[in-house]
């Protein structure tokens, strides 16, 4: 993952509770990535997906690429 581009546009795919599946578009994978860990309840992430550039990331990667040392954005 050390080639992710953090400023490419990423689409996120959730399921939440009763409501079903939430679907977010966002201009920059970094604010899909911020989104789904720090708004996503735990049992949502470890459920969700984040595509960019036609590749998807499950929810172990969305984390490791949160915790990672290029991700750019300020962590909660």
């Amino acid at each position: 993952m050390s080639e992710f581009d953090y400023s490419a546009p990423a689409e996120l795919f959730a399921v939440h509770g009763r409501s079903g599946l939430r679907y977010r578009r966002f201009s920059k994978s970094a604010e899909a990535i911020r989104y789904a860990v720090e708004k996503l309840p735990a049992a949502a992430l470890a459920a969700a997906a984040i595509e960019v550039d036609e590749h998807r990331y499950r929810g172990t990667e969305i984390r490791a690429l949160y915790d990672g040392d290029r991700y750019p954005l300020p962590r909660r």
